[in-house]
């Protein structure tokens, strides 16, 4: 019996494309299907979220998950990496070393915003740094002319952050926290402000004026919404535009 997107919580946003919206953090994970290939985005904020993730891109796509891509290295994000085993696994260059050298304030970070202690120790300790840093743009080829551009846009929201694009009608471009519909773009210790809005140009000369664009939290959103955004941000944070 085929189960369908709906079925199992998730939005199906363009063919062989989906999402979710993740419980208690409104965290966005995505899913690309492909012939021979399966990239989902964003793994969740831990080891047992991950693995609900994995469990329901494979009953969607109906064989293993190949590729792995983490937009940035937050917890809500990267915490349930490890659930992907035998995943490759990408993320913009430098990412690997935020979470080497940045594990007790991810830790802290995760149970400061209500993360079980025990689950984020769990996590912290098989954390998994990607295989392969995208510093420029990296073509996925997941079979059959199906592809997936992952692009390192950042700084933004972080130093090391990285969208997808999935060619198509329309285009979707899953944006990480560089977008984010459901309240205000967070900002904290490790973001870059001044070069956020120009992120976000990146975002849109990569997706174009009829993409839909997908952030990590909250609905998915179009080219005037992305650009609304970047306008608020290069305000917020004295940038010229």
């Amino acid at each position: 019996m085929t189960v369908t997107w709906e079925e199992l919580g998730w939005e199906r946003v363009a063919a062989g494309v989906g999402r979710c919206r993740l419980p208690v953090w409104d965290c966005t994970a995505g899913l690309v299907v492909g012939p021979g290939a399966v990239l989902v985005i964003d793994a969740g904020s831990s080891l047992a979220e991950g693995a609900r993730l994995r469990y329901a891109a494979q009953e969607l796509a109906g064989r293993r998950v190949t590729h792995l891509a983490l937009t940035h290295p937050h917890f809500d994000h990267v915490f349930g990496a490890a659930a992907f085993a035998g995943a490759e696994v990408f993320g913009a260059v430098g990412i690997d070393t935020a979470l080497a050298h940045g594990r007790d304030e991810l830790r802290l970070d995760a149970v400061r915003n209500g993360l079980d202690p025990s689950a984020a120790d769990e996590a912290v300790e098989t954390l998994v740094r990607p295989h392969h840093h995208v510093s420029g743009e990296w073509t996925l080829n997941l079979g059959d002319g199906r592809q997936a551009l992952l692009a390192n846009v950042g700084p933004g929201h972080t130093a090391h952050d990285l969208a997808v694009l999935v060619p198509g009608d329309p285009e979707v471009v899953f944006c990480g926290d560089l977008v984010e519909e459901s309240g205000d773009p967070q900002a904290g210790p490790d973001a870059v402000p001044t070069h956020w809005s120009a992120a976000l140009d990146r975002l849109l000369d990569l997706g174009g004026e009829d993409a839909l664009y997908v952030p990590g939290h909250g609905a998915v959103v179009d080219a005037a919404f992305v650009r609304s955004q970047r306008d608020a941000l290069a305000g917020r944070f004295g940038v010229s535009l």
